[in-house]
């Protein structure tokens, strides 16, 4: 091998859980936080303004920088370091949340403030959120932690914060005001930015030097530049790019779960709520759901962490999207009872807490560490890129067709997008990284597993 990555300063002895834990536990309040501000934001712009559409305009300002500045920022958080790009980031957001409420309490926050302030939290939420995922791999190597129960765990955390958060947030509104809920959000900001900056190891997520990653899977210097020059922001901009393109299993997966995820923003968006509400069991039943697909979630999530090292992944993969996906749709268009929904809701929560932590170690493994940053960013924006469709189409379509007819639709695309995809030749590839990645932690320093491709 001609140029491997730097090894990170220190030696890695022994085994502590500090590393996987301070990114972890990072991730959990900022996560918590968020999802509670999910719950206090759109309510105080709903109480205060009256408008549905400035509502949806509040959302729509957070999302749209969030998705767009992380899929620019992978160059940056690869030159940076992820460590610093992620309590940097945080400590941002925590100023930007603290102001709406200050500025509230004096009269001095009009609705394009507001909006402002907003979509500055969405845009360095996203390189911070960016930093955190790409800190798991290096996390378990120095916890000697698997990488399958690593991103299990990162699952996990995900699951609980979308099952606490809203139900900590929707309790607070009620109990204090919105305004209380913004607080959490900015108070959970810093402490993720204090737990990154203080429990990591000082070497951890340390910026690979310029002249050192691996190009597009290759060896050696970055690619056209010379020898031990750093190249320019669009040279390694580019490089995720082609990167991507070499990986056919990656860009087969990319597709795919923006596909879903696009059906799952009109399925929470608005096929839920719509169904809640013709059903007459109002908005009680919505969180009712929630909550059983959020526990089922982060029991399967559990079980991943424990056990997903020792499976195959590509069958647990897609048994996952079979109860994660169409069964949700067609309990609802069928007029079930709701124990029935309930439990329909719990199954596919459970299937879906697995598939999380197989996509993120399939990531990790086939990513060079000096890619990561730029790789991550684009795959995860490219997948998000249909969510702020999502409840847009699925609005339109009740509108014109009904609630059964879409969600039968939805379901039946589901299906499809799934199987069909799993007939692709690209995901045998699913587990052969694994044995390479075994076999590397193994026998070689972490910095030169890290390198190999």
């Amino acid at each position: 091998m001609t140029g491997s990555v730097p090894s990170p300063p220190g030696p890695i002895s022994g085994r502590s859980i500090r590393p996987l834990a301070g990114v972890l536990a990072a991730t959990a309040v900022s996560l918590t936080g968020t999802r509670v501000s999910a719950i206090a934001l759109p309510w105080f712009v709903l109480v205060t303004t009256g408008s549905a559409a400035q509502t949806g305009l509040v959302a729509f300002c957070e999302m749209t920088p969030y998705v767009l500045v992380k899929m620019f920022t992978g160059p940056l958080v690869d030159r940076v370091g992820p460590r610093v790009i992620s309590w940097s980031a945080d400590s941002l957001s925590a100023v930007a949340a603290a102001l709406i409420p200050a500025l509230h309490a004096f009269g001095l926050l009009p609705f394009w403030l507001l909006l402002t302030l907003v979509a500055v939290i969405g845009a360095v939420r996203g390189p911070g959120d960016l930093a955190k995922e790409i800190m798991v791999p290096e996390a378990a190597e120095r916890s000697r932690v698997p990488l399958e129960r690593a991103t299990g765990l990162s699952g996990v955390t995900e699951r609980l914060a979308s099952t606490v958060g809203p139900a900590a947030g929707g309790a607070l509104v009620a109990l204090l005001g919105p305004m209380a809920g913004i607080v959490v959000n900015a108070v959970s900001f810093a402490l993720g930015s204090l737990v990154i900056a203080l429990v990591l190891p000082r070497g951890m997520g340390r910026a690979v030097p310029p002249g050192n990653e691996p190009p597009g899977g290759t060896d050696g210097d970055t690619a056209g530049a010379p020898a031990g020059e750093p190249a320019g922001y669009w040279r390694r901009f580019g490089e995720g790019f082609t990167f991507l393109r070499g990986e056919p299993l990656l860009l087969t997966v990319i597709v795919m779960v923006g596909i879903t995820n696009l059906l799952d923003a009109g399925f929470a968006a608005v096929l839920v709520p719509v169904w809640a509400e013709r059903s007459g069991d109002g908005p009680a039943v919505i969180g009712l759901t929630s909550s059983a697909a959020g526990i089922a979630a982060v029991c399967g999530s559990l079980v991943a962490a424990a056990l997903a090292h020792r499976m195959r992944r590509r069958p647990v993969f897609f048994a996952g999207f079979l109860l994660a996906g169409a069964p949700r749709f067609v309990v609802l268009a069928c007029d079930a009872p709701l124990w029935a929904v309930l439990v329909v809701f719990a199954v596919s929560g459970f299937g879906g807490g697995f598939l999380n932590p197989i996509l993120g170690a399939v990531s990790f493994e086939r990513v060079p560490r000096g890619l990561l940053g730029r790789v991550r960013a684009l795959g995860d924006s490219l997948a998000w890129a249909g969510i702020p469709l999502g409840g847009l189409l699925a609005g339109l379509a009740v509108t014109s067709a009904g609630l059964a007819p879409v969600l039968l639709a939805g379901g039946a695309l589901y299906f499809l997008t799934t199987n069909l995809a799993g007939l692709r030749p690209e995901w045998r590839e699913m587990d052969r990284g694994r044995g390479r990645a075994a076999r590397s932690s193994r026998t070689e320093r972490p910095e030169d597993a890290a390198a190999l491709q």
